[in-house]
């Protein structure tokens, strides 16, 4: 019964599924090989607590992780504000990423090494990913690009199994510790701190912060628990929460369970297919001593195919690829229109008041449009940079206070929104908090110690 009523965790999946597994995870086995799969599963069942965390707020009480924010203590919306401003340079810059890379990877299907060629083809994915969002048309767009992205994750899959390093080492693999970087790569002249490479993959291993608040938003449009016959940009309606009798807090509590499968599922789909990514780039690319950079990314890349299926492999992983990274643009301008539209509607409700929530939606889509179009020009084709950039924005920086929010949301503000008897059958485990400060302190060591000394070298 429960998996017949799975979806979020595919739309999840499709979002997610993109530059961090096809680049950042790749790059990452070629350059410090497959050691680092630790770093990997850590990083994506930190971000599976904070992501089931937040999605159990919305099953029990109807909104979405953004109106969560805007029920903390303090000062009037200073979460939310938080969020607006930091989160809309992350926006830019991630969806410039993806366009960036799209472009190079479609550019590479035609053998095209010119700049204007790749310039054109970048903002050529953003207008059509834009256009699919704003039109809602996704149905049959869908079919098509999942059998690409399933067949670059099989073949990834086949790749990593062919040169699976052994169980042994795999083993070895789940204790942390961190590799030098090797000579060949700082002959390169890429980055000698390891951490340069594994901090970006934390970041956009199933996601980043933006990920875990549009999980939200699938479960509201999947209408699990509280969510049933609601739509996007509305709060909770409080008053009908704390009259919640203990049969609908039952039966809440069973979409809960519901919940906990669906996102366990997607935790499990991004294991998989990020380290299978990892091993094929650790056991292909890395005793080629090839470290996929710049314009050539998407070539470097389809070595994982080439080596086993030569050039017609290497065509289908670029097409692939491309596609997947298609996918999770069009995944990119369906989500973070939704987190600004819902932040416009809470910090400025005057405008909230006068233009609907769809305005606002087309609107932020709009500007996120044009902003990838002004920085995949001005930057050029510097994929690698941007992903890694768009990476530890919106994969690193405010994840700690999602990790506290959706602390206080469970235990706190949601006991207070419901009735006293349906707070008691709706309460979370010990578990699940135990799992959320865990998630607090590891994601502020990386941000307070980690990221400040791969910036400055120390």
């Amino acid at each position: 019964m429960i998996l017949a009523l799975l979806g979020p965790s595919f739309i999840w999946c499709s979002e997610y599924i993109g530059s961090g597994e096809v680049i950042l995870a790749t790059r990452a086995g070629a350059i410090l090989g497959s050691g680092i799969l630790w770093a990997v599963i850590l990083g994506i069942f930190l971000k599976y607590v904070i992501g089931l965390a937040g999605a159990r707020y919305t099953v029990c009480t109807g909104e979405g992780m953004v109106d969560m924010f805007d029920r903390m203590p303090g000062p009037r919306h200073w979460v939310v504000w938080v969020v607006f401003v930091a989160q809309f340079f992350a926006a830019m810059i991630a969806i410039a990423a993806l366009a960036n890379a799209a472009g190079v990877f479609i550019a590479g299907v035609f053998g095209s090494e010119s700049q204007a060629v790749r310039i054109t083809l970048g903002w050529a994915v953003s207008l059509f990913a834009a256009a699919v969002v704003w039109s809602g048309v996704f149905k049959v767009l869908k079919v098509i690009m999942s059998v690409f992205v399933f067949v670059i994750v099989v073949g990834t899959i086949y790749v990593a199994l062919r040169v699976f390093p052994g169980f042994a080492e795999l083993l070895h693999s789940l204790i942390p510790a961190v590799p030098a970087v090797p000579q060949w790569a700082l002959d390169a002249e890429l980055a000698d701190n390891a951490w340069a490479e594994i901090l970006p993959l934390i970041g956009w291993g199933a996601g980043g912060f933006a990920s875990q608040v549009w999980y939200t938003y699938w479960v509201l449009g999947a209408g699990y628990g509280a969510a049933a016959g609601r739509g996007d940009g509305e709060a909770a309606e409080v008053e009908k929460l704390r009259g919640m009798s203990a049969d609908t807090a039952e039966r809440i509590k069973g979409w809960c369970r519901v919940l906990l499968v669906d996102a366990t599922l997607a935790m499990v789909i991004a294991v998989v297919v990020t380290c299978a990514f990892l091993i094929a780039g650790a056991g292909v690319l890395r005793p080629r001593e090839l470290a996929p950079e710049g314009a050539t990314v998407a070539v470097t890349l389809s070595q994982v195919f080439a080596a086993n299926w030569g050039k017609v492999g290497s065509v289908l992983f670029i097409l692939a690829g491309g596609v997947a990274l298609i996918g999770s643009q069009i995944g990119q301008l369906a989500g973070w229109p939704r987190l600004f539209a819902d932040s416009v509607r809470i910090c400025f409700p005057s405008l909230g008041r006068r233009y609907s929530w769809k305005v606002l939606y087309r609107f932020f889509l709009v500007v996120f449009f044009f902003t990838s179009m002004v920085i995949i020009y001005t930057i050029g084709y510097k994929p690698v940079v941007l992903v890694k950039l768009g990476s530890i924005l919106d994969g690193l920086l405010l994840t700690p206070l999602q990790a506290v929010c959706c602390l206080l949301g469970l235990f706190f503000v949601l006991p207070r929104l419901v009735s006293a008897e349906a707070a008691k059958i709706l309460k979370p485990s010990r578990i699940l908090a135990t799992g959320l400060i865990v998630s607090f302190t590891v994601f502020t060591y990386f941000c307070v110690v980690k990221i400040p000394a791969m910036l400055f070298g120390k």
